[in-house]
């Protein structure tokens, strides 16, 4: 028995030994050298972000506001760098998630043709091929994705944009984490959620967040015209924005990994002080992300769109949205953080939540279910907007809307966390 054991042993052994040498380790001599063979890897700069470095600031009211000190309560915190897109996410930008949705929604559709299978059995979609949208076959094919006969204006085939649903699954995290203690294994099923999101913004939202006013015409071209390409995309709710981050996240991956490449970090919403932060530019006590107190530069020019004087829309230059690159962007690099459309974040909405917060990258999250209380569902909106006077434009003013709802002044951008101590470690 023993010798038999000892044998076994020996075996197991030069097996090792035969495994680790023909993966490198047997050059390390015994000592601790890490797997060898990993090549050096800094975080890419995505496409049209701007990088925020690592900093402490004074997250807070900075101006003599008293109500606006009972929910914004100064407080100092610390935040890791992070990429952040220069602007407000674009119609077009937008719209190419929306074309990447429909366009596999069709490829589904029309079935083989269009598909790949691998060796697992798994099918994905042969994005090499283009799809013909004039040929009358295939448009006979895709009329489950058009308007009826009975909701059609003219005679041609129109998309019926309320089927353009995004399927994605996230996992809880958060919910996991409160497990970690737990000597019971835990499937990790679990906490992986399924969502649907209807990712068309609602364009009608010009027309039902204001009474009596004509903004039918904005209602009607402000998403699709080419004209408004370069305008911050609006009518998007808190759960659209988080299904684009998804997409964007997995695009962005997905390429990376066809070039044998590490994935990076997820694309996210900005959490509500990494927002405040990059708003204010390297500023620390500043109202604006300009640096001063006042809306107005040294020639008596307003420097973001909102509404100024008693309701002179125009005279800042816009009076709807205007081009994201709009107004000069404050220190960082970071256009139109003050005013043009509010803007989404990731955060959840409690007066009394900096009183609360940790005082190291804080946050405050809650995933509202659909039949949660109202209150629940509040998130985060900063920035103001081109209805909103300048008080909603400073850097330390908190609002909120509604996850489930889509306004005709709120957009977003998202964020990046740098997976590293400091771009300048290159």
């Amino acid at each position: 028995m023993k010798m038999k054991f000892l044998v076994r042993n020996v075996l197991g052994l030069l097996s090792l030994a035969t495994v680790m040498g023909s993966c490198g380790l047997g050059s390390s001599k015994g000592e601790l050298t890490g797997v060898p063979g990993r090549k050096p890897w800094y975080h890419p700069q995505p496409f049209g972000t701007i990088y925020v470095p690592s900093g402490t600031f004074q997250m807070g009211q900075t101006d003599q506001d008293i109500l606006g000190s009972m929910t914004a309560r100064p407080k100092q915190v610390s935040i890791q760098a992070f990429y952040m897109d220069d602007t407000e996410i674009t119609n077009n930008e937008y719209r190419q998630f929306v074309f990447w949705v429909r366009d596999s929604m069709v490829a589904k559709t029309l079935g083989n043709d269009y598909l790949i299978t691998d060796d697992n059995g798994n099918e994905r979609i042969d994005w090499s091929k283009k799809i013909d949208y004039a040929d009358p076959e295939t448009q006979t094919s895709l009329q489950p994705l058009y308007y009826s006969e009975q909701d059609k204006l003219g005679t041609g085939n129109a998309w019926d944009t309320r089927k353009f649903v995004y399927d994605y699954k996230w996992l809880d995290l958060q919910g996991a984490a409160q497990l970690q203690y737990k000597l019971k294994p835990v499937a990790r099923k679990q906490f992986i959620h399924s969502e649907k999101a209807a990712i068309y913004p609602d364009t009608l939202a010009f027309v039902r967040d204001f009474t009596y006013a004509n903004n039918d015409p904005m209602a009607q071209t402000y998403f699709w015209h080419p004209g408004f390409d370069d305008y911050p995309v609006v009518g998007v709710s808190w759960k659209q924005a988080e299904a684009f981050c998804f997409w964007r996240t997995n695009f962005l991956n997905q390429y990376y990994l066809e070039q044998g490449d590490p994935e990076v970090a997820p694309f996210m919403l900005p959490t509500e002080a990494q927002w405040e932060y990059a708003a204010r530019g390297g500023r620390r006590f500043s109202s604006y992300p300009w640096g001063g107190p006042y809306t107005r530069n040294s020639r008596g020019c307003f420097l973001c769109n909102f509404k100024p004087l008693r309701g002179n829309y125009i005279e800042d230059g816009g009076l709807y949205p205007v081009k994201a690159t709009s107004y000069f962007p404050n220190d960082y690099g970071l256009y139109c953080m003050a005013g043009n459309v509010a803007e989404w974040t990731n955060s959840a909405y409690d007066e009394s939540i900096y009183t609360m917060i940790h005082d190291e990258q804080p946050d405050y999250e809650y995933n509202a279910k659909d039949d949660d209380a109202p209150t629940l569902k509040r998130k985060v909106v900063r920035g103001g907007s081109w209805k909103d006077v300048a008080y909603f434009c400073q850097t330390s003013t908190r609002s909120y809307e509604y996850q489930d709802t889509a306004k005709c002044y709120v957009g977003f951008r998202c964020v990046m966390q740098y997976m590293g101590r400091s771009l300048k470690d290159r």
